[in-house]
């Protein structure tokens, strides 16, 4: 699949860009998480790609994707339409999921709505997927992001506390490359994420609905994350966690230990499908 037949080209029917890269095995999905990018796959490409061909996807206004000016394309619901919509184009029966941070939020939706298409699903730190629903508080933060963007425009984008560039630990090829794909961000599209995706992510009151093996790698230096592990622990069926010396992006501070875990556990379902190499 080309680039060209990936991206879209109109509002009528936006399409997220995509890049299939070549490999062994069943289709991969990988979702970002906010602020970043294809890019924040990069350290995990070659390792992933040996058992299967990596999907990788931009979300609305982010890298290479377009930012559609309809609002409810920006709805979790919507991402899963784009993520299924995918999988019939690839012509996979059943396809296997992994998603990071907020984009983490995005994939357990997927398969949560369709489990039947899910082999397993790895995922990485989520506050978005594994909280309860938005409370009055958080909404009211969501709002003061959205009016900061508004009074501030590009600096509160690029001053916000989640833009992956504060990562001390990417290396400058990574730094720059990400940077590029950053300040392609619109403030529509920054708004629209704050308005749309982000209050609707939350998925902790739905977590002992899910029937598909998942593994969650969690970078255990993010403290604030660890009553949500404990909260997935004992809610989630079917869930498998690891932890790792890291901090919120752990496939990228500790590339080769997430490369690993996500390996072996989906080979080890893949094995039990008998869908393996």
């Amino acid at each position: 699949m080309s680039d060209d037949a990936t991206a879209a080209t109109t509002e009528a029917t936006p399409r997220l860009h995509v890049d299939v890269h070549d490999g062994n095995g069943p289709y991969l999905l990988l979702v970002h998480g906010m602020l970043s990018s294809r890019v924040q796959w990069m350290p995990n490409l070659d390792a992933l790609s040996r058992f299967s061909r990596p999907v990788v996807v931009e979300l609305w206004g982010h890298g290479r994707s377009p930012t559609p000016e309809q609002t409810h394309h920006y709805t979790p619901d919507a991402y899963v339409e784009q993520f299924e919509l995918l999988r019939e184009e690839l012509g996979a029966e059943r396809w296997l999921i992994c998603g990071q941070s907020m984009g983490a939020s995005l994939t357990l939706r997927y398969v949560l709505a369709h489990p039947q298409r899910a082999i397993a699903h790895a995922f990485t730190n989520s506050n978005s997927a594994l909280a309860e629903p938005t409370s009055p508080e958080r909404m009211s933060y969501w709002q003061e992001q959205i009016t900061r963007v508004q009074e501030h425009g590009r600096v509160a984008i690029d001053d916000h506390p989640m833009n992956p560039l504060v990562n001390r630990k990417l290396s400058p090829e990574l730094r720059e490359q990400l940077a590029a794909d950053i300040a392609g961000m619109t403030t529509h599209g920054f708004e629209a994420m704050m308005a749309h995706t982000q209050p609707e992510a939350p998925l902790g009151h739905r977590l002992g609905e899910n029937t598909v093996s998942s593994l969650l790698v969690v970078g255990e230096r993010e403290e604030r994350f660890a009553p949500l592990r404990e909260h997935a622990e004992r809610t989630m069926p079917h869930l498998e966690t690891i932890g790792l010396d890291a901090n919120h992006a752990v496939n990228i501070n500790q590339a080769e230990g997430f490369n690993t875990a996500v390996r072996e556990f989906f080979l080890r379902h893949l094995s039990e499908a008998g869908e393996a190499n």
